[in-house]
C-alpha cells in the first residue's frame, strides 16, 4: 500500500497563454507567407509586368510529401532538393523537434493543429462536453493515418526508389507544386469544399478530428515521439487521484492512471501539467537524468529547435531555390501540361522510364501527352 505524502498546492504559472501566443505568432507567419506567395503568382499571372514579388522560401513548408521526399534523397545521396530546399529543412525541424520534446509540433507550431483546437474549444463550448467515439471506432480510425503514412513509405522506398525520387524532385512538376497547391484552394472545387466542410463538422464534435485519425504528417511525429527521452510522469504517491489531469487531456489519455505517458498521441502540450492542483506530481521529466523539464523550457526549446534548424538554411544558402524568374514564368505557361503519376501502375512506369533513361534527371517525363513533351524540349534547352 502506497504512502501518501502531505498535499502541497500546485501554485506554478500555466503555460497555456503562452502556448495559444506562440500558435497565434506562427499561424500569422503562415499568412505573412501566403500573402507573399499570393503577390508572386499574381506576377506570374501578368507574364511578369506586375512587380515582381519573391517567392517566400517558407510555402515550402506546405508541401510535406515533396519534403519528406528531399529528406529521403539528402539521407541516401547528400544532395539538397534546388527547388524546394527549406521544405527539407523545415521537415528536419519538425522532426528534431518532435525527437526532443515529443509530438509537440503538432501543439506548438502546427497552423492546423491550432486552427482544430479552436474549432474544438467552440464544439465544447457549445455542447458542454466531451463527445469520446467507442473505444473500437476510436482505435479503428486512428489507424488510418498510419496507413496513409505506410503507403506514402511504401511508394517512395519500394515502387519508386532513390533515383526516381530524385527523377521527381527534379520534374517540372515537382518545380511548380506549390503553386498548383495554391491554385488548388485557390479555385477549389465542390468535392474539396465539401470534404473541408465535413472535417469542420467532425471537428466540432470530436476534438482535432484530422489530426487524431487522418493526418499522415502526426502519424510520423508520433512514431518519433515514441523515441524521445522526455515525457510526462506521473507521482502516484503524491497524486490524489482527482482526475483533472486525463480531463484537460486535449487527446483523451488516462495520464491519471499511469506513471509515465508513453503514447503517439501525446503533443507536449502540458495541458495536463498545468491542471494537476498537487505540487512536483505531474512533470514532463527526462527518463535519463530523471530531471524536471520546466513548461518555460518547453516553450523556448521548441520554438529555439525550429529557428536554429531554418536558420542554419538560410546561413548556408540552402533556403532560397535557384529557380530563376525567367524559368517560372515559362513554367507557369507550361504548368497545366505538367503532371505526376498517381497509383502504383504509373509510379512503375515512370521508374521504368527513369531507368531506361541516361539520366535520372527527366524533365518532360510528367507531362500529359507526347505533343507536350516535343513543346517542353524546344522551351526547355
Amino acid at each position: 500500500m502506497k504512502t501518501k505524502k502531505k498535499i502541497i498546492r500546485n501554485n506554478e504559472k500555466g503555460i497555456q497563454k503562452y502556448r495559444f501566443l506562440i500558435q497565434s505568432a506562427f499561424a500569422l507567419l503562415c499568412i505573412w507567407i501566403g500573402i507573399d506567395f499570393y503577390l508572386f503568382v499574381h506576377y506570374l499571372e501578368s507574364g511578369g509586368s506586375a512587380a515582381f514579388y519573391r517567392r517566400p522560401p517558407g510555402v515550402d513548408g506546405f508541401l510535406p510529401i515533396s519534403s519528406f521526399m528531399s529528406f529521403y534523397v539528402f539521407l541516401s545521396t547528400g544532395k539538397i532538393d534546388p527547388a524546394h530546399p527549406a521544405g527539407m529543412f523545415i521537415f528536419l525541424a519538425i522532426v528534431l523537434v518532435s525527437l526532443v520534446f515529443g509530438k509537440s509540433f503538432c501543439s506548438w507550431l502546427c497552423p492546423v493543429g491550432f486552427i482544430s483546437e479552436l474549432i474544438g474549444d467552440f464544439g465544447e463550448k457549445i455542447f458542454k462536453r466531451k463527445f469520446t467515439p467507442p473505444k473500437w471506432i476510436d482505435y479503428f480510425l486512428r489507424s488510418l493515418k498510419y496507413i496513409l503514412l505506410g503507403l506514402l513509405f511504401y511508394a517512395v522506398f519500394f515502387l519508386m526508389g532513390e533515383a526516381t525520387v530524385n527523377a521527381f524532385l527534379n520534374s517540372p512538376y515537382n518545380q511548380v507544386a506549390d503553386i498548383k497547391m495554391f491554385y488548388f484552394f485557390a479555385d477549389i472545387s465542390r468535392f474539396a469544399l465539401i470534404v473541408i466542410g465535413l472535417l469542420f463538422v467532425l471537428s466540432v464534435f470530436i476534438r482535432n478530428f484530422w489530426c487524431r485519425y487522418l493526418c499522415p504528417y502526426g502519424a510520423l511525429l508520433g512514431l518519433v515521439s515514441l523515441f524521445s527521452p522526455n515525457k510526462i510522469k506521473r507521482n502516484p504517491v503524491s497524486c490524489i487521484d482527482c482526475g483533472l489531469c486525463a480531463k484537460a487531456c486535449p487527446a483523451s489519455l488516462k495520464v491519471d492512471k499511469v506513471k509515465t505517458v508513453w503514447s503517439d498521441e501525446c503533443t507536449s502540450c502540458m495541458s495536463c501539467v498545468d491542471a494537476c492542483p498537487v505540487a512536483d506530481t505531474l512533470d514532463l521529466k527526462s527518463l535519463y537524468t530523471k530531471k524536471k523539464i520546466s513548461k518555460k523550457a518547453v516553450a523556448i526549446g521548441v520554438v529555439s529547435i525550429f529557428m536554429a534548424v531554418t536558420g542554419i538554411a538560410i546561413i548556408t544558402g540552402h533556403w532560397q531555390n535557384d529557380i530563376t524568374r525567367k524559368e517560372y514564368l515559362i513554367h507557369y505557361k507550361m504548368m497545366d501540361t505538367y503532371t505526376h503519376p498517381t497509383g502504383g501502375a504509373a509510379i512503375k512506369e515512370f521508374k521504368k522510364e527513369t531507368e531506361e533513361s541516361s539520366s535520372s534527371l527527366n524533365k518532360t517525363s510528367f507531362l500529359k501527352n507526347e505533343a507536350d513533351r516535343n513543346k517542353a524540349k524546344q522551351v526547355l534547352r
